[in-house]
């Protein structure tokens, strides 16, 4: 047969309980305040290593940072080097090509010359004709005859073949062009043969 508690036991039993936990902190005040200071620093210390760590993840962080710009800063670099490289591969390409239809050119004009005097020639007016497709042409692409006679000479845009002593005309004068010179997109394709003042 169980027995029943009484109420008035129960509350004996409270009362003893508590008073055992305050004469447990009244007797022994230093184990309680040992283990609050146990406690903090054990927090302290947690802070501390948790400080530590998320200042070693932001330099990581700064790192990684950096280093996605200077990534970026080389492709970016290396994006201009390649545009700038196949622009000059390009003009090269297109200067070779140029370079082989001038003496198309210097035929042409020869052949203009050699038919001034001839009137309502078809043949004269056929070549004419294919000149000046052919000048269209050279001009979309951005080549321009150099400008040689009466003009000083430069060594960077004319070849001297021919000197000759006038005082009348002045000093690097080019006096005579015998082929004429191109450039093309300030790129010189051709240079001009000329006689030269001296």
């Amino acid at each position: 047969m169980k027995k029943e508690k009484h109420p008035k036991d129960e509350k004996q039993n409270t009362k003893e309980m508590n008073s055992e936990e305050i004469n447990k902190g009244v007797e022994n005040p230093e184990i309680s305040e040992t283990s609050d200071v146990k406690e903090d620093e054990a927090v302290n210390t947690e802070i501390e290593d948790l400080k530590a760590k998320l200042e070693e993840k932001s330099k990581q962080c700064e790192e990684f940072k950096n280093m996605v710009q200077r990534t970026a800063a080389e492709f970016d670099n290396y994006k201009k080097r390649t545009i700038k490289e196949k622009e000059a591969l390009s003009l090269d390409i297109a200067i070779d090509t140029v370079d082989s239809f001038l003496p198309v050119v210097d035929n042409l004009e020869r052949a203009l010359k050699a038919a001034e005097n001839m009137e309502n020639n078809p043949l004269k007016e056929g070549v004419e004709m294919v000149m000046r497709q052919l000048k269209d042409c050279l001009d979309k692409l951005g080549v321009e005859a150099i400008e040689a006679v009466n003009n000083s000479f430069d060594p960077e845009l004319h070849n001297a073949v021919m000197h000759v002593t006038d005082d009348e005309i002045g000093e690097n004068i080019v006096v005579e062009e015998f082929q004429k010179g191109y450039t093309m997109k300030g790129k010189v394709i051709r240079h001009s043969m000329v006689k030269v003042v001296n």
